[in-house]
């Protein structure tokens, strides 16, 4: 689904709000930071431009600057909705925009070495809100030969990121992203995953959930629901048996307050998963309100 963004109204559409405020959770991987400018094209990766950044920073925590987003982990940018947000890429930026960027930018990068290959409105909110950045894009191109070649010469001097540590990086930050800032363990070191488009993800032996290709948003397996209730996430309390695929809200005893609908969750019955699936509400609804359905269940204990 097409998320679009027209106007400097768009700072304040409820993704990008809830974007940002996650955004906060997020920690860098490594000593350095590279910052880029985004792209029309989603996921950026997929974009000309950073396709001739990737061949120089692909070993290196990369951060992209965005608007109305604010910026985007590298790690992050298949996920919903910075994956297919459609704006129009100007590099002219308001004030409120710099802002609404910086502030993130500067969180983020406290304590890291910075190196941004970024021009227009991009360096500028480095400028605002950076007080040592290191620059490497040349009269105002960062995809010119002679921008990739000063930042491929800048990196040199830095350490890179083994594959592996960025990989779980990755998926502890998908999960940090989804479930909240105590969901890192939900990764476990021994993690793998199987699959190109929608990938297993495999820990101990066990499937705890598919990474879905469409929004790189977890899709919880029974095990993985298993480690959310350990970890007290998005769980949902009934008094019944669950033998439907359905969970009603006048058998919902309790449910986390910070449930919102499309949330995975997972149910549990006197302690003991007994299934794990989808919000239709959230969790004060599923509480309060005395009909309807709260959750879609996904898989189930039978």
């Amino acid at each position: 689904m097409k998320v679009i963004c027209s106007s400097e109204q768009s700072l304040y559409r409820p993704e990008a709000v809830r974007w940002r405020q996650r955004m906060e959770r997020m920690k860098p991987l490594g000593d350095t930071v590279v910052l880029l400018p985004c792209s029309m094209k989603k996921p950026y990766s997929n974009s000309k431009s950073h396709q001739k950044f990737r061949k120089v920073t692909r070993s290196f925590q990369e951060l992209i600057i965005t608007s109305p987003f604010g910026i985007c982990p590298r790690e992050l940018e298949n996920t919903f909705p910075i994956q297919s947000y459609d704006v129009a890429v100007t590099g002219d930026w308001s004030q409120d925009e710099i802002d609404a960027s910086g502030k993130l930018l500067e969180q983020y990068v406290k304590g890291k070495k910075v190196v941004a290959n970024v021009s227009g409105g991009y360096k500028e909110v480095c400028k605002q809100y950076l007080d040592d950045c290191t620059y490497t894009a040349v009269e105002g191109k960062p995809t010119s030969p002679d921008s990739i070649y000063n930042l491929r010469m800048e990196l040199k001097n830095h350490e890179r990121i083994k594959r592996r540590e960025k990989t779980l990086h990755g998926l502890r930050s998908i999960a940090i992203y989804q479930f909240g800032e105590s969901a890192s363990d939900f990764i476990s070191d021994d993690t793998k995953t199987k699959g190109m488009f929608h990938k297993k993800v495999i820990s101990d032996g066990k499937q705890i959930a598919t990474l879905n290709g469409n929004t790189g948003l977890y899709r919880l397996n029974l095990p993985g629901g298993e480690l959310l209730r350990d970890m007290n996430i998005n769980v949902v309390e009934i008094d019944f048996n669950l033998e439907t695929n359905s969970v009603f809200t006048p058998r919902i005893i309790k449910a986390d307050e910070n449930i919102i609908p499309n949330d995975e969750v997972v149910v549990v019955r006197d302690g003991d998963v007994v299934g794990v699936g989808k919000a239709i509400l959230t969790g004060e609804e599923m509480e309060k309100c005395s009909r309807g359905i709260g959750v879609k269940i996904k898989y189930r204990v039978k």
